[in-house]
């Protein structure tokens, strides 16, 4: 006897069902019984029943469904202590328990493929026969490359946005959320949401956007979203907003980059009600005029922050909203409070200048040369002044004007917010958006995927969740590696290697051996929260 799991489309509610299997004697074949047992509790994932079972035997109906160790038929020696991290670090995250409830017949080898993933550092998944054979690990058996793609294929749109929802009520009112796109490229013809777009690495292939959503205080993302490669940033936190709703994300605050700003993107942030912190830049009337009347004050001793080595201050200004009404064929209009604030960093001013510099060198050279790149057009001609005649041949003539101008603000950067008055707060959580960049160079480096390697759409969105929760528990160790200051000693495959080596020993009559168990292993589980191993 089993119990069967099945989800009623129309409400959204998991029944559990027990599950007997018996012979049919005139059918000549197996048949099952199907017994409602209860509802599934969508938060805690346990069995709520529908009718007055005796507390023992609901307790039997559910145990006996969960099976036992695998019994040991022949005498093995496999590496344990990197995947035993791995497994605790799924419960504490709830990521296994989710992982389990969304993903009931396969989530043992997704975890396989996670733990993989992490452990062997940029290898493609055509090595994990070989890794298995030496590890234990959730599913226990060799995922095979068309077992694998028939995996990635079969992890739908509705299991993985009832992951995310589950994921993201772990901490949606705990933390600010830190929300930003990067581009991965691709050779392939056939994925239809790659596209020729702006890439931040000046790629030349096609590519798709993956938009990531990070706990600013967690450091874990919980959320990502693939976007075809032409869409820019400013474009996504409409639909973003839209999707808080659908997923039941009321009470959020996120931060964005500046190049998520428009006018249109901060009236949608207040229409939902949703809290943010976002840059700005320093060409906006509003902030230019705010900056001109504050500059001298902004680098008075009073607003210099010690810990930041930075001066800061804030203006309270108002915003003017304006909302669309179709159905009343108006635009409303009002005034909304907002918290401007302001810095100026010494060293950054120092930074700003010598990018510059070595930034309009490269203007020069390449109209010199005549190697103009695409993505620099516009600054060519606004920074330099062409000429070329038969006689003189090419002259370049800078425009000091602008080249002042940008020299002007030098050191200087801006934030808006509606919720953070304090402005060394608003900039302590802005940085933290540092994480989002971090998980993207985890995804493309550690994980293996700069390049996507698939050919089907379906493959595509399988493969990504895949990485994205191996994202979540590479994100976990490497905060808790930060946190307690593991990283003046180890380096993150140091860390995983030496844990690695922890042997378990299987035999027939025998059961379980667990290998030795150094001081220095026990003391780096405890530091990354997790109780050492033991049988």
């Amino acid at each position: 006897m089993g119990i069967i799991y099945q989800k009623n489309k129309k409400t959204g509610i998991t029944y559990a069902y027990s599950n007997e299997a018996f012979w049919d004697k005139g059918k000549q074949q197996s048949r099952a019984k199907r017994t409602l047992i209860g509802k599934v509790d969508p938060d805690t994932g346990e069995i709520v029943p529908t009718r007055p079972y005796k507390k023992k035997e609901l307790q039997n109906l559910v145990t006996s469904s969960k099976p036992g160790p695998d019994p040991i038929t022949k005498i093995r020696r496999s590496f344990y202590g990197a995947c035993y991290l791995f497994d605790q670090v799924g419960k504490i995250t709830g990521v296994s328990a989710d992982l389990k409830l969304c993903f009931p017949s396969t989530y043992k080898q997704v975890l396989s493929i996670v733990y993989y993933l992490i452990l062997e550092e940029n290898n493609s998944l055509s090595r994990f026969s070989h890794w298995q054979k030496l590890h234990i690990h959730p599913h226990g058996e060799d995922i095979p490359s068309q077992q694998s793609s028939e995996l990635f294929q079969a992890i739908d749109e509705e299991a993985r946005m009832l992951f995310f929802k589950k994921q993201g009520k772990r901490r949606i009112e705990k933390e600010y959320w830190a929300f930003d796109i990067t581009s991965i490229s691709s050779y392939s013809e056939t994925l239809k949401q790659v596209k020729k777009g702006q890439n931040k690495e000046h790629d030349r292939l096609p590519q798709i956007n993956l938009a990531l959503l990070f706990g600013e205080e967690s450091g874990l993302p919980f959320y990502y979203r693939k976007l075809p490669g032409n869409i820019t940033d400013v474009k996504t936190v409409k639909q973003l907003m839209s999707e808080f709703d659908v997923m039941g994300y009321k009470k959020v605050s996120i931060i964005l980059d500046r190049g998520f700003y428009s006018k249109a993107n901060i009236n949608a942030l207040y229409r939902n009600h949703q809290k943010f912190i976002i840059g700005v830049k320093l060409s906006l009337k509003y902030v230019k005029e705010v900056l001109e009347e504050e500059r001298e004050n902004l680098q008075l001793w009073s607003n210099l922050q010690t810990q930041f080595g930075t001066y800061g201050l804030c203006r309270t200004i108002e915003w003017d909203y304006e909302q669309e009404r179709p159905y009343k064929g108006d635009i409303l209009k009002a005034k909304r409070r907002a918290y401007l604030h302001l810095f100026y960093n010494p060293e950054k001013a120092a930074k700003d200048q010598a990018d510059m510099n070595e930034y309009l060198t490269s203007l020069y050279n390449d109209l010199m040369e005549n190697t103009h790149k695409e993505y620099r057009m516009k600054d060519y001609d606004k920074y330099f002044e062409l000429t070329e005649t038969p006689k003189r041949g090419r002259k370049i003539k800078p425009r000091e004007d602008f080249m002042r101008e940008a020299a002007k603000n030098y050191g200087y950067f801006a934030l808006l917010s509606n919720e953070v008055n304090d402005p060394f707060e608003a900039l302590s959580l802005y940085r933290s958006k540092d994480i989002v960049e971090k998980g993207f160079g985890n995804l493309k480096e550690r994980l293996n995927f700069r390049r996507m390697q698939v050919s089907s759409e379906l493959a595509l969105n399988g493969k990504l969740f895949v990485e994205f929760v191996a994202l979540i528990y590479l994100s976990y160790v490497k905060k808790k590696m930060q946190d307690a200051g593991l990283f003046e000693k180890w380096t993150l495959q140091g860390l995983l290697d030496e844990l690695d080596v922890i042997e378990l020993f299987e035999a027939p009559e025998h059961g379980r051996l667990l290998g030795e168990v150094t001081k220095k292993q026990e003391d780096i589980y405890t530091a990354l929260g997790v109780e050492p191993p033991s049988l």
